[in-house]
């Protein structure tokens, strides 16, 4: 599988910086946040349609470069804006902030009426997952930017009873996560996060190097302690978040790679004995925590046939 990604790579995708060549920085809430968004415009153009928009939300600790192994399979019929949210990828990264969930589920919402969306479907990712957990409540309260058509979840904490944290994240959250922080080095990285992965579906050396570049962009390695207190946010907002999956007005989905030792078959068995709306689900057998990464066409493919009667 990881050749299969390697292959895929080399023909289709952008490294980094070229993928910073085709977004913009925008100014959201005072902080400079990069956004990516295209369109298939010419065939919009031909049949004079606007196309359905999809916003997609990366996971801890990457950014939105985790979406390139599948934008291309989604970009042929769908408008796709996903950004670096605060903290990661190419964003500003400020060192004395206090992250949390609401904070960037903020942004979002100010990205969203920055750029005019009215109606949009959600494709989210692990920490993006629980972004979205806090947009889908204001989407039940009333009280969101935009109207949400859907939301496809991958593998992500959705219930902190499941959540299977890693060693490294419990020691970022302690008293020691700074000083943890310094000590971090590439070595340490590509052990913790090739763990997740499925034992088929490694990330080439490649991609290890370009997440590692990605995540030390404007000294944000340093950050790591102050970005994972969402662990906590988890638990503080369980219930209210919780609840709006239980009695979502709109189509919820699972795409889920069932060997993540963090969130995989486990996470999907709770999301069942909890009765959340669930109208689409794929479990994939031998894939990991990223299966946007691992099984990008498997992953697109199933996520088409949840947006298929929807669109």
């Amino acid at each position: 599988m990881s050749q299969v990604i390697e292959t895929l790579s080399e023909k289709t995708h952008s490294g980094p910086e070229q993928w910073r060549e085709r977004g913009e920085f925008m100014e959201l809430l005072g902080h400079a946040l990069f956004v990516i968004d295209e369109s298939p415009k010419q065939k919009a153009a031909d049949q004079n349609l606007e196309q359905p928009t999809i916003l997609l939300l990366h996971g801890f600790p990457t950014s939105s470069w985790d979406w390139q192994p599948m934008w291309h399979l989604l970009a042929k019929d769908y408008r796709l804006i996903a950004v670096d949210m605060l903290g990661f990828g190419f964003s500003d990264k400020p060192n004395r902030h206090k992250y949390s969930i609401h904070g960037q589920a903020d942004l979002i919402e100010a990205l969203v009426k920055a750029k005019g969306v009215q109606q949009f479907h959600v494709l989210a990712h692990d920490y993006g997952d629980t972004v979205a957990q806090e947009l889908l409540s204001r989407q039940f309260e009333g009280g969101c930017a935009g109207e949400w058509l859907s939301c496809c979840f991958l593998n992500g904490g959705l219930f902190p009873e499941t959540h299977r944290a890693l060693l490294t994240q419990k020691l970022l959250l302690s008293p020691i996560g700074g000083l943890l922080n310094r000590l971090t080095g590439y070595a340490k990285f590509c052990r913790n996060f090739s763990s997740v992965f499925g034992a088929k579906s490694k990330p080439s050396k490649e991609m290890l190097e370009n997440f590692w570049w990605l995540i030390n962009i404007n000294s944000g390695k340093h950050i790591f302690h102050n970005l994972i207190t969402y662990i906590r946010d988890r638990l503080e907002h369980r219930e209210r978040w919780v609840s709006a999956m239980q009695q979502s007005t709109i189509p919820l989905a699972l795409i889920n790679g069932s060997v993540d030792p963090v969130s995989g078959k486990h996470m999907v068995a709770r999301y069942r004995e909890l009765n959340c709306r669930l109208d689409y689900l794929a479990e994939l057998p031998e894939i990991g925590h990223y299966p946007q990464v691992e099984a990008p066409i498997e992953v697109a493919t199933h996520y088409q046939n949840f947006l298929q009667p929807l669109v």
